[in-house]
């Protein structure tokens, strides 16, 4: 799974869930959480089933569902509702460690038993620094569920729990606590072998500066983000696309290690390119190989 955007979407708002079909996002979130009013979640719920079982065909784009964190009362109810619409995947918020991605596991595979779903057929997307405890355990992700397939972070909920009044300095630069975290989740998401996905860029009427954020992104690792209107999302499809010159260099990358078959070493264009190059072109070439599909 390679998804370069996904865009939040309300659970309970009849036109932006019309209008999600529409949009180029990799992925629509389907949200029960933060932008619904506690008053409306079983609406939500209704809604979101509703419009899950309306688009059985997942090719082009995957739905997504973010539930209420499992360590509220509506965590479960919430999983319960959505998992016989056959969600693509979960948004999983607020966890402590990778102890609440095992804790979802186990649920999952009950409705999915339940719901006739194929097991394991939900993934899980861990969003993974929205509370003070997850800073210290961003490395006990991997090895725990094989429906883990990307982590991301939030810079929004973690300022909220640490009481900062930003968590941008006067340039827009995040302080460096949440520079902190936003590496953190990058090696997390590393060491468990999925995609590391960036964090929404608040500022929507601010492209410029979007897509600054998504070229200083991608140069440190991530390869996808999360979008919270849809005006970002062609932008961000853009900033995380393999261009054609990377495309062709990778290319070279991989017949020069072809042609050179048991060395570790090759020079292309004057310069040494070792094996972490090689696997780089490859990775590369397959995220090319996936978005051309979408095409």
């Amino acid at each position: 799974m390679i998804l370069r955007s996904m865009l939040f979407v309300p659970g309970d708002s009849e036109r932006k869930l019309a209008k999600a079909e529409a949009s180029p996002a990799d992925a629509i979130i389907l949200d029960l959480e933060d932008s619904v009013a506690p008053d409306r979640t079983g609406v939500a719920r209704g809604m979101v089933r509703s419009y899950l079982e309306s688009r059985p065909d997942r090719a082009k784009q995957q739905l997504w569902v973010r539930i209420n964190a499992l360590s509220t009362e509506k965590g479960l109810p919430d999983l319960a509702a959505v998992v016989g619409g056959k969600p693509d995947g979960v948004l999983l918020p607020k966890p402590d460690s990778g102890a609440d991605l095992a804790l979802l596991d186990h649920y999952l595979s009950a409705l999915e038993t339940r719901d006739g779903v194929a097991l394991g057929s939900v993934k899980v997307v861990a969003l993974a620094t929205e509370t003070a405890k997850a800073l210290f355990t961003l490395g006990s992700y991997a090895g725990v569920s094989p429906r883990l397939v990307g982590m991301t972070w939030g810079a929004e909920d973690l300022a909220a729990v640490l009481g900062a009044k930003s968590n941008k300095d006067a340039a827009g630069a995040f302080h460096f606590t949440f520079e902190l975290a936003r590496s953190l989740c990058l090696a997390g998401a590393t060491a468990a072998e999925v995609q590391p996905l960036d964090t929404v860029f608040v500022d929507f009427r601010n492209p410029a500066g979007l897509e600054a954020d998504c070229k200083a992104s991608r140069q440190m690792g991530f390869t996808g983000r999360l979008a919270i209107h849809p005006d970002q999302v062609p932008l961000i499809n853009a900033a995380y696309s393999p261009d054609d010159d990377e495309i062709a260099f990778a290319r070279r990358v991989v017949d020069a290690f072809a042609a050179s078959p048991g060395t570790g070493v090759v020079g292309i264009d004057g310069k040494m390119v070792d094996m972490p190059h090689l696997k780089q072109a490859h990775r590369l070439l397959a995220m090319a190989e996936v978005m051309a599909s979408r095409q």
